[in-house]
């Protein structure tokens, strides 16, 4: 429809920040104490090694970026930064593969074309990824070869 502006759903944006939040203290239970973490995520016959990285720790946040390492089954390799704020128990994309700062919504079309929705999206993209490796994931020592 022309015209119709795309709304915010603000209450769908914090439940699936405060999800991805769970969701990181699971697969990274050490966070604030170690640096990093990895493990391997088994789909199919492509297994492959995802790293969690602590960049940065405030009082009350702490910056990590996710990343699976090369030759993972995909030929784009996710890449994002994510900010952990402990005291609202919430974890939100600050960035995805360069992009930064997204806005809630933007106007389409537009000079980058992100999508309306952007914000939304590369939040539930996180959320559905960190779900993929809780359900996939496995010990670093299974991907090593037999030998």
């Amino acid at each position: 429809m022309p015209g119709k502006r795309y709304r915010v759903d603000l209450s769908a944006h914090m439940a699936e920040c405060d999800a991805n939040y769970l969701r990181v203290m699971k697969l990274f239970p050490a966070l604030r104490d170690e640096d990093v973490s990895e493990f391997g995520v088994a789909l199919g016959e492509h297994p492959y090694q995802v790293r969690l990285t602590v960049l940065e720790r405030g009082p009350y946040t702490t910056l990590i970026e996710l990343r699976h390492l090369p030759g993972g089954p995909w030929n784009l390799e996710p890449r994002l930064a994510v900010r952990l704020y402990h005291d609202a128990q919430s974890a939100e994309v600050v960035e995805f593969h360069g992009a930064r700062h997204f806005r809630p919504s933007y106007a389409y079309p537009n000079q980058r074309m992100h999508l309306p929705d952007e914000k939304a999206q590369v939040n539930r993209f996180l959320g559905e990824f960190l779900s993929m490796c809780l359900a996939n994931g496995i010990a670093l020592s299974a991907l090593a070869p037999a030998g």
